[in-house]
């Protein structure tokens, strides 16, 4: 019998990995077959991934795979950027020598990944392992931010993000110049330049955009 907490960590990973189909019903008694659980086991967590984004619920209908939308991914993408800008500034501004040595040793795990994987198909089977290190990458840019609260509002709209990209275009994740991008973030950090900073953290995002965000009205 698998723990409850165990099938919760299970399903999370397998949406944000694309493991179910967008609008795909997700019945528990069906499931319940997949994580060796009751039904009961698979329906509580399935509303815990629903409090978060990554499950649909209505009643009468049950729980679905979020669907894919443009309107929603240019949302999340918009989300992301602000969140992260922010983030990271206050991190420059609040971290201190170990924030750095945090990042740093984030991109370095991520960058080798990036670069063993210069195809999609390289990237496949390393797939688990460069999702994560992009995450923590990303993470630990914001990390020192001092806000408990948007790290944690990050977080989700992370996954969200996530979940609507694969869903969308699985061959949208491997982008080779994120390489490149993820270098130049590492680099305006650490050189404390919040205005570089920003400009690059909207580059690296933009082009999961819908539409270019409104620009700043001179005065």
């Amino acid at each position: 019998m698998v723990e409850e907490t165990d099938v919760y960590k299970l399903l999370h990973q397998r949406l944000v990995a694309g493991g179910f189909v967008a609008d795909l019903k997700l019945q528990p008694e069906l499931l319940r077959k997949d994580y060796q659980c009751s039904a009961s086991t698979i329906r509580e967590a399935l509303f815990r991934l629903s409090t978060v984004g990554l499950v649909s619920f209505k009643e009468q209908r049950g729980f679905r795979v979020p669907k894919v939308s443009r309107v929603v991914q240019h949302e999340l993408t918009h989300m992301r950027i602000l969140l992260e800008c922010e983030g990271a500034c206050l991190s420059i501004r609040l971290g201190g020598v170990a924030w750095e040595a945090r990042l740093s040793a984030a991109h370095h795990k991520l960058s080798h990944i990036e670069m063993r994987a210069r195809s999609k198909e390289e990237l496949e089977p390393l797939f688990d392992l460069w999702s994560t290190a992009e995450q923590e990458f990303h993470e630990t840019l914001i990390d020192a931010c001092g806000s408990s609260t948007l790290k944690r509002t990050h977080s989700i709209i992370y996954q969200q993000f996530r979940q609507q990209l694969i869903n969308a275009d699985s061959d949208t994740i491997y982008v080779p110049e994120n390489i490149l991008q993820h270098q130049g973030i590492l680099e305006a950090a650490l050189d404390r330049d919040e205005d570089l900073l920003r400009r690059l953290i909207h580059d690296h995002l933009s082009r999961n955009l819908a539409q270019p965000l409104p620009e700043k009205k001179s005065r």
